[in-house]
């Protein structure tokens, strides 16, 4: 099976040829001592526009376009950004104080700018996932001041507003009634020129940014959700970043051309507990004692993964110490050849054959499986409303705002925004409340396991293996941000 990967590998290469000739903005080769161009693949293409209240906040922010008030450090704790300081003023108010910066089309950051941008936010439909179950206003303060109020104590605000989907953007990025546009008007150190729909994009250094001179002229991206293609592109030299590096294409990549980063995502099968035959508990039970997690980590993921154990993996350090089993499952019900609609999508390479091992471990179990296989921004929407019985989902449970229990909100509560298992269940919802009150932060994550136990003990959610990503660096690449929360890649001092 290597072998033959590795032959498919080689037989593909000229899938990009041509595609990355390092070009500016108008059409010139760039490699002069200004610092040459980055090429980079990725392989979600943007699926709403680059707006940056859905998934394609994590490509600006992979990209050094956007950044928010707040980032999160090496230990997944708050840090400066567009805010160089805060404070609490009371449990539900926190004043941020602005450093000096500009966006990209020449204005300010200004309180007023800021406040604006983060009302737009919360505004938005559906709601960032970032803001799930929350509700917050901005108000300027004096000159370098931004005062952000929560209906409810929100404790980890600073994390949450370290979440790409709550970027902040000038007042010419909300010009248009029909969405968000951030090209040209975001504050990172990359400025986005220019959007070739769904196939590639190009960005120029922002010579104005806060945080110093970006050391590469720019970077020119091209959206590749064929993983073989990637991997071709990068050992070829025709890419120096290629995202999301499928395990079986890494044999073909010398060593050091292959960056393995354990990561806080996990991937999970979903079952539709709001409509078809999964919303019966029995039917849900059935299905999970069908699953053998072991052979995903092993076999599909080939030593990339750990076998699934919850929701949060091992690389949240602290969960493995406070996990408490599931509890309140229901008696598995006798299959008995239903029906089943199972999708996923192709974007992550090791999802359609993990969707296939799937497949034959449920039919095994007497349910009759059709597969259903799409690009992923083909397959939001359906997923989201609820259209599969099954999905099988990588997700990064700290992306969104570096706090457990966000995800917990957005994804598993009955007003989640990208609850695609449909899940609403009032004890599920109350021990995710709970956790959202605590401040303490042993107390908060004792608080997540509790309510990860509710969750899996509903069997809406079978935790399949906890992914660690690779990410191909061509030679002579230094500077490339490699991160567990998958919200960055590219900085100013990522160059070749």
């Amino acid at each position: 099976m290597r072998r033959l990967r590795l032959l498919c590998a080689f037989l593909l290469t000229p899938v990009l040829s041509g595609c990355f000739a390092s070009e500016g903005a108008d059409g010139s080769a760039d490699d002069t001592d200004d610092g040459s161009r980055l090429r980079v693949a990725l392989a979600f293409p943007p699926a709403e526009n680059l707006s940056p209240y859905g998934a394609d906040a994590t490509i600006l922010s992979r990209l050094g376009v956007t950044e928010g008030l707040t980032a999160l450090d090496a230990n997944g704790a708050p840090a400066p950004a567009l805010a160089s300081s805060w404070r609490r003023e009371n449990d539900r108010t926190w004043l941020f104080t602005l450093r000096e910066a500009g966006f990209q089309d020449g204005t300010e950051v200004t309180p007023a700018a800021v406040a604006a941008s983060l009302t737009h936010a919360t505004e938005a439909k559906p709601a960032p996932a970032a803001l799930a179950g929350v509700t917050l206003t901005a108000k300027a303060e004096g000159s370098t001041g931004v005062r952000v109020t929560t209906k409810d104590p929100d404790p980890v605000l600073p994390l949450r507003l370290s979440s790409p989907s709550l970027a902040v953007l000038s007042a010419q990025a909300y010009a248009e009634e029909d969405g968000v546009d951030p090209v040209g008007h975001a504050t990172g150190p990359f400025e986005l020129t220019k959007v070739m729909g769904a196939t590639a994009a190009t960005l120029d250094r922002f010579a104005d940014y806060w945080g110093g001179r970006a050391q590469a002229a720019g970077i020119d991206v091209k959206f590749v959700s064929d993983g073989t293609a990637r991997a071709n592109a990068l050992r070829t030299g025709q890419v120096d970043l290629a995202e999301a590096i499928p395990v079986a294409q890494a044999a073909t990549l010398d060593k050091g051309l292959r960056k393995a980063t354990a990561t806080t995502r996990t991937t999970s099968l979903l079952l539709n507990t709001g409509s078809g035959p999964f919303k019966n508990a029995g039917r849900r039970a059935a299905a999970r004692q069908a699953v053998d997690t072991a052979v995903f980590a092993k076999d599909v993921y080939e030593g990339y993964a750990d076998a699934g154990t919850g929701i949060y993996g091992p690389a949240v350090t602290w969960a493995e110490g406070k996990r408490t089993a599931p509890g309140g499952r229901a008696p598995a019900a006798d299959a008995d050849g239903t029906a089943i609609t199972l999708a996923t999508y192709d974007n992550r390479p090791e999802l359609p054959e993990v969707a296939q091992v799937l497949k034959q471990q449920l039919e095994k179990a007497g349910f009759r499986v059709d597969l259903e296989v799409r690009a992923y921004a083909r397959l939001e929407t359906d997923a989201l409303d609820g259209k599969f019985d099954a999905f099988v989902l990588a997700r990064n449970t700290l992306v969104d705002t570096g706090d457990p229990v966000s995800v917990l909100a957005s994804d598993h509560t009955c007003d989640g925004g990208y609850n695609i298992a449909q899940l609403c269940d009032r004890s599920v919802d109350k021990a995710v409340a709970r956790a959202e009150s605590l401040a303490d932060t042993d107390a908060r994550q004792d608080a997540a396991m509790a309510a990860e136990a509710r969750i899996l003990g509903t069997d809406a959610v079978v935790p399949l293996v906890h992914q660690r990503i690779i990410t191909g660096v061509g030679t002579g690449v230094r500077g490339a941000l490699l991160d567990p929360y998958e919200r960055t890649l590219v900085g100013i001092g990522t160059r070749r």
